[in-house]
């Protein structure tokens, strides 16, 4: 097909004419045959890639208004670098979906964050186009950085180019990137994409920065406008036009230059560039194009609105921000996320400090994702978003804490793991007392190795004097909770997963410390604890109804562990150990540690989770590892039949 007469439908039809549309991109040798077309048959491309990115997320869920905000910034990018041998690093990876269509993986696009499919953040095992992986926010600088020194060390003439948003720019780790690469002798070029919006809405004096300089006319349509008048001027425009080109310097420092002001990042040594219209792919492609000339470290400022071409998404750029399944014509998701133990915790959080004027609420960018919004909507002067910053999260909150306030930090658990040095030294050390909401731990899904929340009770429990808490139920979250809060001191975790309460398990006698429910005949115990006691409970029951008598365990404070429970424990001939957590250094091998120290005489199994899962559903990754009841069930009879055949 000729893509010149390509007649490229409106987004209203993108459902119906999503198939046929494919053809063009299909036509094309990805990346390298974008440079050979012309400016209008690229702005066809990127409708058409924005409907592909609206039917695959709302069929497989995902990042959606990120990735409708920055088609053309993409597009620009590959058309002016040479991926592979450009190095281009995405902060956060999750923006990179329009990137993996236009490196190859238009076939495999509907396979995005499913089993066996293409992951939803940028992957290097995946394809040579990703650089570097990207998951977590504020360390493309970093990356690029390290990738252009070690290209100057090798002679390598090729540009690293750094893709961060404004909300990566409230993460402190991104300014000792900055402070660093800024004065060096490097091809780094980092494109600042500023939409006024990172999870939740960006906050802090850099946000209002970035907005300032935001509205000032860039060099670029300054210098095309002096171009277009130099052109038109008979004998002497075109010479002046060509050595204006060949001065670049000239309009940018007329422009950006007045009275001495600079920005920080000029200040830091970088050359600065912009702000440009991130949807205008002649702007782009210009500056793209300038920021490669000065061979040394630039910042080019793009101004993108988040969930461009898709009202529902413009309109509410957060919520569809990482969206379950949606309907395209309405926006509506199609599971609501009001009942969910995120939604639970943020409900009864509100209610409590309702009650008592010490407690604050904080978080770092994840408002909504957290379940806090509540909690802002009515208590403003206790709600802290401190953006995408971790580790000044937990300080900020040891301050709270030594002014006497029971700061309460909701935090994902793959986020907390950048912020361990501040626990133990500015938490634990000074014995301040904060409680910590650990949300999303044990598997979350479709979003990878990067967000699995698999490491933090390793990471917890070498702090001394942690408190752990693993509620298996929204009522025991709710208690756990308030036990955090009131009756602990120090270091105190609660941690829960991502979803809703399913649960079938009794809850007639539910506490904060344990449940054991014993059968006198019984020398096997179950143990587990959180989301999977309940699969362990259906196991027992199934097991149970084959005649296999067994006690099972419950634990809810699951660290430090209880004493008397261990040495309940030691009457047993068998002990096995389900855990939805790293099996090194998790619950299950200190239980196990603390039963070998009291000289158990009997058998001890632990299974649980070894290295990293990569996406697919929880359902899914709970029955390939084997922490499904069905699964739990197979695995203690092949233990008991081990036992019999040794006999």
């Amino acid at each position: 097909m000729n893509i010149n007469s390509y007649n490229c439908p409106c987004i209203i039809d993108m459902k119906n004419k999503a198939e046929e549309n494919n053809v063009v991109l299909n036509a094309l040798d990805l990346p390298k045959d974008l440079k050979k077309l012309d400016i209008d048959q690229c702005k066809e491309l990127c409708q058409e890639i924005r409907q592909i990115l609206i039917n695959t997320v709302s069929k497989n869920g995902g990042h959606l208004a990120s990735n409708l905000g920055v088609v053309e910034l993409t597009m620009a990018i590959h058309r002016v670098f040479n991926s592979p041998n450009d190095k281009i690093v995405w902060d956060v990876g999750h923006q990179s979906y329009t990137h993996k269509i236009l490196t190859g993986r238009l076939d495999r696009f509907s396979t995005i964050r499913k089993e066996n499919g293409i992951s939803g953040f940028t992957k290097p095992e995946e394809s040579l186009h990703d650089a570097f992986i990207s998951g977590h926010s504020s360390t493309s600088v970093s990356a690029a950085y390290g990738i252009a020194q070690a290209m100057r060390i090798d002679g390598n003439k090729n540009y690293a180019i750094a893709v961060t948003g404004d909300g990566a720019l409230t993460g402190g780790m991104i300014y000792e990137g900055l402070n660093n690469a800024g004065k060096s002798n490097t091809n780094l070029i980092i494109i600042v994409n500023h939409n006024d919006m990172s999870i939740s809405k960006n906050v802090g004096a850099l946000a209002k920065y970035l907005l300032s300089i935001r509205s000032k006319r860039g060099y670029l349509k300054t210098k095309r406008a002096v171009e277009r008048v130099l052109t038109n001027t008979p004998v002497v425009g075109k010479p002046i036009v060509k050595v204006l080109k060949t001065s670049k310097d000239t309009i940018k420092n007329t422009v950006y230059r007045k009275s001495n002001n600079t920005t920080i990042f000029e200040d830091l040594g970088f050359i600065y560039l912009g702000p440009v219209d991130g949807h205008d792919l002649e702007d782009l492609e210009e500056v793209l194009y300038t920021a490669k000339s000065y061979h040394k470290p630039v910042v080019v400022h793009v101004n993108t609105i988040k969930g461009k071409g898709y009202m529902p998404a413009e309109k509410n750029p957060g919520e569809f921000h990482g969206i379950s399944k949606f309907d395209i014509m309405t926006g509506n998701p199609e599971v609501s996320s009001d009942d969910c133990y995120s939604t639970v915790f943020g409900r009864e959080l509100l209610q409590l400090a309702l009650k008592d004027q010490k407690i604050c609420a904080i978080t770092a960018a994840m408002k909504y994702g957290t379940g806090l919004q509540y909690f802002s909507n009515q208590l403003k002067d206790r709600f802290f978003d401190v953006g995408i910053a971790e580790q000044h999260a937990v300080t900020f909150s040891a301050g709270l804490a030594s002014m006497g306030k029971i700061p309460v930090f909701a935090v994902y658990s793959s986020f907390l793991q950048r912020a361990v040095d501040q626990l133990i030294h500015d938490v634990t050390i000074g014995k301040n007392h904060i409680v910590l909401g650990i949300d999303r731990a044990g598997i979350v899904g479709e979003d990878g190795e990067t967000h699995q929340g698999l490491f933090d009770i390793p990471l917890l429990t070498v702090i001394p004097d942690v408190e752990i808490y693993s509620p298996a139920c929204y009522e025991e979250l709710k208690m756990c909770m308030r036990e955090a809060i009131y009756d602990c001191s120090g270091l105190v975790c609660v941690r829960y997963p991502k979803g809703n309460d399913c649960t079938s398990f009794n809850k007639d006698n539910l506490n904060t410390s344990y449940t054991l429910i014993e059968n006198n005949s019984s020398d096997l115990l179950l143990v587990s604890y959180g989301r999977i006691y309940d699969e362990l409970y259906k196991s027992y029951i199934l097991l149970k109804n084959e005649n296999i008598q067994c006690d099972i365990l419950k634990l809810t404070k699951i660290f430090p562990l209880d004493n008397y429970i261990i040495q309940k424990s030691l009457k047993y001939k068998k002990i096995i150990f389900f855990e939805e957590s790293s099996l090194d250094g998790g619950i299950a091998q200190i239980f196990g540690n603390e039963l070998l120290l009291k000289n158990f005489k009997g058998e001890y199994y632990a299974k649980g989770i070894k290295g990293f899962l990569k996406q697919a559903t929880i359902k899914s990754i709970l029955e390939k590892i084997g922490l499904d009841c069905d699964s739990m069930k197979v695995y203690v009879k092949s233990i008991l039949e081990n036992d019999k055949n040794e006999t």
